[in-house]
């Protein structure tokens, strides 16, 4: 009889921590809803702090003939990303095309990006 192989990140999804609290598929999809809410508003706060750093870093900057163009930049690349992770999370989430777990592993991705993002963002607010 050959074993039965479970991938790491599903065992994850199928025994939730206990802190968590989630037992049911319908609870770990309102605990992985409720994680993705509370990571993109912290994404959208510090969007704003960073994007206004950048136009003020802009303002300032003088020696280049008017800014280096931070703000634009920035626009620039936070429009990628979005790009990059909706795309990313369709992939990861594929996996389990058709599946009960689609959704729930695509949400998960949304929210791990969601918070890479935010301290990337938060990793911009260097000063000089």
């Amino acid at each position: 009889m050959s074993k039965l192989y479970i991938p790491a990140l599903c065992l994850a999804v199928l025994a939730p921590s206990q802190s968590a609290g989630a037992q049911t598929q319908a609870q770990m999809r309102a605990q992985a809803a409720d994680d993705l809410r509370r990571a993109d508003a912290a994404l959208n706060a510090q969007w704003k702090q960073t994007y206004a750093r950048m136009k003020d870093r802009d303002a300032r900057d003088g020696s280049r003939g008017g800014g280096f163009g931070y703000a634009a930049a920035t626009l620039a690349s936070q429009r990628a990303w979005l790009q990059f992770r909706d795309k990313q999370c369709e992939i990861e989430g594929g996996q389990y095309a058709g599946g009960s777990l689609q959704g729930v592993v695509r949400g998960q991705c949304f929210t791990r990006l969601t918070r890479e993002r935010t301290q990337q963002l938060k990793d911009l607010m260097w000063t000089r």
